[in-house]
């Protein structure tokens, strides 16, 4: 009995910080201004005078850098003043001969390949972007991947903001499924499956706390396909020096060195315009390899405070694991366990929504509740994967 009520008040007491840590970044999210570049004149002028040289680092994109180069060449921002790098890491489908075909149509699309001595480096694509940094022309770089498209405004926007606030790092909302343009989003709903959904949902979820955290300075969070820095900064902080040999963490990691020299200059971009789409996985077995490839990184963060975070999630989530089992033995904690969900999907629904009606996704909130327990299960397997299991990435098998 006394065991029983001493794990009950452990319980109560953890899931109450993170019922509060929730709310936290609720409020947070609430709070955050949206940027709007232009609405303060009316003016349709997409003016600036930032040189922007955006990377795209590749590897077999064959399906995706077409449509991706395409969003790219119909930007509002000023053809003269930003550049595209694709920089291929060592394709073997026809993604060359595919930026090679629209090379003819733009004098400001550059491609170039990765040396083939660098199969040997284990962070691939840090490696592919410190290259196209090397041979970037704009003072801002602008991180993207071959399977995103692009708001037309997206440059404009980024620029706008990063000439106003004197940004040093520019963390800027991504959206999961569906097309570029916010207007035709609802449409894509129809379309989606489960696993779909489910990854969106959770996408969104990384997003609010995203924007939360950056805007509130808690801790540093952003996602590679939709970044801004300054190459000044990145070259100011070392690159990717002292994280070089992580396969990931080209996007937080990075961001965290620069936090750590300008924690004033540090901002997430919350606009419509700079928005991001990106799909989801099509299968099961890429999302979880995608998914253990973002949490093998986990305890290799300079910024404890986000792996304070990581660790009272996955306690929580794990304690709803264990309730089940344990209420083979006592029907009280099979209480517990009906009772702890209810409170959990109260507790997170109503920040999720919130981030969800940002991005014109919030039809697809009726399947939150109905997806908790996978994605309970969903969080602990994949956190423990992360510190332990290998995972495929782009053809190559990475280990820990």
């Amino acid at each position: 009995m006394v065991l029983t009520f001493l794990f009950t008040l452990i319980g109560c007491c953890l899931f109450a910080v993170y019922g509060v840590l929730i709310d936290y970044y609720r409020r947070a999210w609430a709070a955050i201004p949206e940027f709007d570049a232009y609405g303060k004149t009316g003016s349709s002028d997409r003016t600036g005078h930032t040189h922007i040289s955006v990377l795209i680092p590749v590897r077999d994109e064959a399906a995706n850098i077409g449509p991706c180069i395409e969003s790219l060449f119909q930007q509002s921002y000023l053809k003269s003043l930003y550049e595209v790098i694709v920089i291929d890491d060592h394709s073997t489908d026809a993604t060359p001969a595919i930026v090679a075909g629209l090379q003819g149509r733009a004098t400001n699309l550059i491609y170039t390949r990765l040396d083939d001595l660098s199969i040997a480096h284990n962070a691939f694509k840090k490696l592919a972007i410190q290259t196209g940094i090397g041979i970037a022309s704009g003072e801002l770089i602008v991180t993207t991947d071959a399977d995103c498209l692009f708001h037309p405004d997206w440059l404009s926007t980024l620029a706008a903001f990063y000439e106003e606030k004197g940004a040093k790092f520019i963390a800027a909302p991504v959206r999961m499924g569906g097309a570029a343009h916010p207007v035709t989003i609802p449409a894509a709903h129809a379309h989606l499956t489960l696993l779909a959904i489910f990854q969106i949902l959770d996408f969104i979820t990384l997003q609010g706390i995203t924007g939360a955290s950056v805007y509130r300075r808690s801790h540093s969070m952003c996602n590679g396909a939709n970044l801004a820095y300054e190459k000044g900064a990145f070259h100011e902080v070392g690159g990717f020096r002292g994280i070089d040999t992580i396969p990931s963490g080209d996007d937080m990691l990075l961001m965290h060195k620069i936090f750590t020299k300008y924690p004033d200059r540090v901002f997430f971009l919350k606009s419509t315009a700079a928005v991001v789409s990106t799909r989801p996985e099509p299968t099961l077995g890429r999302f979880i390899h995608q998914r253990v490839r973002w949490a093998s990184k986990a305890d290799r963060y300079g910024d404890k405070r986000i792996f304070r975070v990581l660790l009272l999630v996955y306690i929580v989530n794990l304690m709803f694991l264990i309730l089940p089992v344990a209420a083979c033995w006592n029907t009280w904690w099979l209480l517990l366990l009906v009772i702890g969900l209810t409170t959990k999907t109260m507790v997170e629904y109503p920040f999720v929504y919130l981030v969800a009606r940002f991005f014109d996704q919030q039809a697809l909130m009726r399947w939150f509740p109905l997806l908790q327990p996978f994605h309970i299960l969903y969080t602990v397997v994949i956190g423990w994967m992360g510190k332990f299991s290998s995972y495929r990435w782009k053809g190559r098998k990475i280990t820990k």
